[in-house]
This record gives structure tokens, sequence and C-alpha cells, in this order.
């Protein structure tokens, strides 16, 4: 997953940041509404979140150099 983050624009990276959050909000409004059985599948979209953040981060470090 990581070699894929790397080889995506900062506009890509941006717009799938988006993408992830738009679903881990609807992601916790159906384990609250009980629309859902699997309460641990927040857990990967999380992870992807902190992937797609660690990789902008670490382009703005390189960028500031």
């Amino acid at each position: 997953m990581t070699k894929e983050l790397e080889k995506k624009t900062n506009d890509d990276l941006i717009k799938m940041l988006s993408e992830k959050r738009m679903a881990l909000r609807s992601f916790r409004f159906a384990v609250e509404g009980s629309k859902t059985r699997n309460v641990r599948g927040g857990r990967g979209t999380r992870r992807e979140i902190a992937r797609v953040l660690t990789e902008l981060n670490k382009r703005a470090k390189t960028d500031k150099k």
C-alpha cells in the first residue's frame, strides 16, 4: 500500500484522504444505528487515513529542505 501511495500525486492523496474520512464518518453512523455488525471495520479505514497523512507529511518535510 505504501508503494502505491508514493506513486500518487499530492492532489490524489488529498482526494483519497477526504474519501476515507467520509467513509469513516458513515461507518461510525452505521455502527451507532446498528446497521452493521462488523464493529472492527473502522480500524482499517483509520489505518489507511494514517498512511495517507504520513505520506503527505513526509513529502512536506522533504519539500522544505
